[in-house]
């Protein structure tokens, strides 16, 4: 029989290094507390690959990582969990950017998609693009920088070495357990899933559970033009509740009270019409059963609207994100916290790295109070404010980055700075400062800021 190994002794071989529990052919089953718990002996994980910046997860903050660490002379590898980069824009079908009237790549990506005919602008701070272009778009920009991709590979834990100091994550994949090196490593995975496996604190809704903002599970409906562009957004179709009402109409009444519609050219529109009450987005089971209340939601809701006749009498659910969309996940603890009064007072900080220009935008936690109010901000009257690079930096662990949704902030700053514009924005500063201290031969927290400051600002000069 196997050597019978502890969860203890497990849980601290997958944190410590490159030894790491194996498949069941090794493993005993024990139980405790009347559980069944299989323990898995350890094994050697080859290093698949060793780059200067590993960025975990593709998503908007992830690629403005990736793009902009490359853009400062160093090679990066971007790991991701799906089948294509842009995380909550591509796989969640996202369709509409927010708070993106900054420079960069804030500024390049939709330049970019209009030369493909791919975006329709929605004031100077918000976007509709497309979501196959965009995906495109991406791929084709990270060949251009020469960065090292990765899909369909999750990160399942972090190696440490006695320092205390992130030396690489161990990933999963249809090629089995690969180790990944890097001088650092910037968790761009939405829900702080690196920063968790790491051991750092992290803070989650308004305490370590819910209540928490709900998901919404984006979706593509056809029908005729007429039908669409009487609800578009974009031409202020979401007033007064009428697509409610006519969804209503239709012998539905949509579990997310504020239904919204961004009408993309010919006879396609995006729609968010449905909430997710008080889903754990680290819990696979809750996430699973949520995607299927909330497809079958959306199917049924485009039957409804088929049965009215007339422009909608060939509407239909044409697709879903492969992945319902997750406005709060954990807030990975950094070298500096954002907080409401951060956001009421419109604080300023010498490291900068953007300004939140967004509302506290703070989604209904169940279904009865979405009745009163899909949305509100809790009284909690936002000035623009700055996110400075400390927040990009955890606190517990050396060579970790954070960048995206997990940073370091209070449930209320978190529901200002979460939309993809501020996502994009951290994301340069963290490529940047990852590669810098890989220059450097340093930790994130030791690069300058002047020298920062100074690559940031050439990287967002406009194009000439």
């Amino acid at each position: 029989m196997p050597q019978s190994v502890s969860r203890r002794q497990v849980l601290a071989a997958s944190l410590s290094g490159i030894m790491l529990p194996a498949a069941l052919r090794a493993a005993d089953t024990e139980k405790k507390d009347g559980l069944d718990q299989v323990a898995e002996a350890a094994r050697t994980i080859p290093v698949a690959g060793t780059t200067d910046v590993l960025v975990c997860g593709g998503g908007p903050a992830g690629i403005a990582a990736a793009i902009s660490a490359a853009r400062t002379g160093v090679s990066v590898k971007i790991l991701e969990a799906h089948g294509c980069l842009g995380g909550v824009w591509t796989s969640g079908m996202l369709s509409y950017v927010m708070d993106a009237e900054k420079p960069g790549l804030n500024a390049e990506l939709p330049q970019r998609l209009k030369e493909m005919d791919a975006q329709r602008q929605s004031g100077p701070k918000n976007y509709v693009y497309d979501v196959e272009s965009m995906k495109v778009l991406l791929e084709q920009m990270c060949d251009e920088n020469k960065i090292g991709v990765q899909y369909h590979t999750r990160v399942v834990a972090v190696e440490k070495n006695a320092s205390n100091r992130v030396r690489g994550v161990i990933t999963e994949s249809k090629s089995g357990r690969q180790a990944w090196r890097a001088n650092t490593v910037i968790d761009t995975s939405g829900d702080g899933d690196v920063g968790a496996l790491a051991g750092c604190e992290w803070e989650f809704g308004r305490d370590q559970d819910c209540p928490c903002q709900p998901m919404s599970l984006m979706g593509i409906i056809t029908a005729s033009p007429e039908a669409l562009q009487q609800f578009d957004r974009l031409k202020g179709g979401q007033t007064k509740d009428r697509f409610r009402e006519f969804i209503q109409a239709a012998g539905r009444d949509p579990s997310y009270a504020k239904p919204t519609l961004w009408y993309l050219g010919g006879a396609v529109a995006a729609v968010m019409m449905n909430h997710e009450y008080g889903v754990r987005p680290f819990d696979a089971a809750a996430v699973t059963e949520a995607t299927i209340r909330a497809r079958r939601e959306l199917y049924e809701i485009a039957r409804g609207l088929r049965s009215q006749g007339g422009a909608w009498k060939d509407c239909k659910l044409v697709t879903t994100a492969e992945q319902i969309g997750v406005r709060d996940g954990r807030r990975i603890k950094g070298r500096y916290f954002v907080t409401v009064d951060d956001v009421r007072l419109g604080a300023r900080h010498e490291d900068a790295i953007c300004r939140s220009e967004f509302g506290v935008d703070i989604h209904a936690a169940t279904f009865e109070a979405n009745k009163k109010a899909a949305y509100h901000n809790e009284g909690v009257k936002a000035k623009p404010f700055d996110i400075p690079l400390r927040a990009l930096i955890a606190r517990d662990v050396d060579g970790l980055m954070m960048a995206g949704r997990c940073i370091s902030g209070d449930f209320f700053a978190h529901a200002s700075y979460r939309v993809t514009g501020n996502a994009v924005a951290m994301g340069e500063a963290a490529g940047i400062t990852s590669a810098l201290a890989a220059k450097n031969a340093c930790l994130p927290q030791d690069v300058a800021w002047k020298e920062v400051e100074a690559e940031l600002t050439r990287q967002r000069q406009p194009a000439a």
